[in-house]
Parts: structure tokens; sequence; C-alpha cells
């Protein structure tokens, strides 16, 4: 008499296919949408409940970033290059693209494990973490936004109509953000200097990156920055704000598919994941 044999194998989602995956990442966000929202308020309140300057840190840090390189043109040891604008107005604009790239990266590597009690507790989506994370960038670039429409106003300048379109500009850098904290979210509770090298290196990438200066011509820095994506996704906002044009509308094309195609990739390594992360925490 033959017996029916039952194998048990642990789940794989993989072999269910790419379309489940999506379709349950998708399940998982709709439920824990009211958790995400929760957790993002918490994160705010708690940054900013014993401080006593508060919200104003988001204009302070980005006035002194300018300030030094205001300080360091005049006195001849930097040049900020040829800009046609205001500088204080190209500059806290700039910072306020970069600030949505490096505050949402690093807040959100550190989400995993800041909830590291949390996360071994109470079973729900890891990913809501790493997105409440990225909520205080958000919030951040709204407030320095704030900063550069009061200085447009200071030089009685207007902006271009094209401003309207800086909701869907900031996409690309929005999901490029949220795909390396949601690698480096899982790295960070596997190898915490992963944390404290992504300050120093973020700030590093900062001065690579045309930011607070105009494109360099020539030189390796004129040379790196054209194979920098995150240069064309602060630059053409930025562009779009102050002149309503794109000049480098294939850049940006090109690094706002890599962003896409880095989120989408990061997101399904996490979502498999993500189970395991209590074992690490």
């Amino acid at each position: 008499m033959n017996e029916a044999i039952t194998t048990y194998e642990p789940d794989n989602s993989l072999k269910k296919g790419y379309l489940y995956i999506f379709s349950e990442i998708y399940s998982e966000l709709k439920r824990n949408r009211w958790l995400t929202y929760q957790l993002f308020r918490r994160d705010f309140f708690a940054l900013y409940k014993q401080s006593f300057i508060g919200v104003f840190w988001a204009f302070i840090i980005p006035l002194i970033s300018v300030g030094t390189f205001i300080i360091l043109n005049r006195s001849g040891v930097f040049s900020i290059g040829d800009i046609n604008v205001p500088y204080p107005i190209y500059a806290i604009l700039g910072m306020a693209f970069w600030q949505l790239f490096a505050t949402g990266l690093i807040a959100s590597s550190n989400s995993l494990i800041k909830a590291g009690s949390m996360i071994v507790k109470i079973n729900f989506s890891k990913k809501s973490l790493v997105i409440a994370a990225m909520g205080q960038s958000i919030v951040s670039f709204l407030i320095q936004f704030i900063l550069v429409i009061i200085l447009f106003i200071c030089y009685g300048i207007a902006p271009s109509i094209l401003i309207v379109l800086v909701p869907i500009t900031i996409i690309p850098i929005m999901l490029l953000t949220l795909g390396f904290g949601f690698i480096l979210s899982l790295l960070n509770g596997v190898i915490r200097d992963i944390g404290n090298a992504l300050s120093i290196f973020v700030t590093f990438l900062m001065f690579l990156t045309p930011v607070l200066y105009a494109k360099p011509t020539s030189g390796i820095l004129a040379t790196a920055t054209n194979y920098n994506p995150l240069y064309y996704l602060v630059s053409i906002p930025r562009e779009i704000v102050l002149m309503g044009s794109i000049s480098e509308w294939k850049g940006f094309l090109i690094s706002s598919i890599a962003a896409v195609v880095i989120f989408i990739l990061c997101l399904i390594v996490f979502h498999l994941t993500e189970t395991r992360v209590a074992e690490r925490i």
C-alpha cells in the first residue's frame, strides 16, 4: 500500500511570481496605512518635542551651509560659479531638494533599529517604519520651501509658473531615497557601523554634488557630475522653479528611470527578508 508523502517547505514568495509579490506588498501597505501615519506622527513629535527651537532647525541648517559657502566665495577660497539668480535663492532651493534625499536616507536607515523592541513584540509590516521615517524629510522639505518663497518675495523675483510641477519632479528622488532606505535599514540592523558612516558619507557626497555651487565645466569633478544621478535629481527641479526649463532632460530621464528600478528592486528584497529582521535587531 502506497502512502501519500507530504513535503513541507518554507514559504517562498518568488515561486508565486512577481505579480503575487507586488499584490502582497500593496495589500500590506493598504492594511498598515493607519499604523504608518501613527508612526510618522510619533517620530515627528519626538523629534521636536524637547527642542527649544523646534521646526526652525529646518531653517537654520540650510542657512548655516549657505552662509559658509558665501564666506568661502567672498574670501576667494572657493568659487560658486556663474549663477543668474541671487545666490541665497539658488542655494536654499538646492538644499531643500538635497535634504529631501539626505534626511530621508538617514532617518529611514535608522528606522528599524529605533523600533527594535517594537519589532520583536509586534507582528506588522516593517515597511511602515521606513516609509514613516521618510515622512520626516518631506516635512523638512516643505518647511524649507516656505523659506525659498520668502526669499523670492524679499528679492522681488517671481518663480517660474512651472513651480506647480515640483510635486512631480521630486518623485524620482523620493523613490531613490526610499529604495536605498529599505536596503540600508536592513544592513544597519546587521552592521551598526552603517548608520554611523552614513552621515559622514552623505555630507561628503553633498560637496561632490553641485548643490551649493554651479556645475563645473572642466576637471575631475565635472566628469563625475555627469555620471552623478543626484545632480540631475536636484538641479532639474531647481532649474524648473528658477528658469521654467530643462537643459539636461536626458540625464534627468535616465536618473529617474534608474531611481524607479532601484526602488522596485530594493522593495522586493526588503519584502522577502523583513520576516527575519527581528532575529537581527
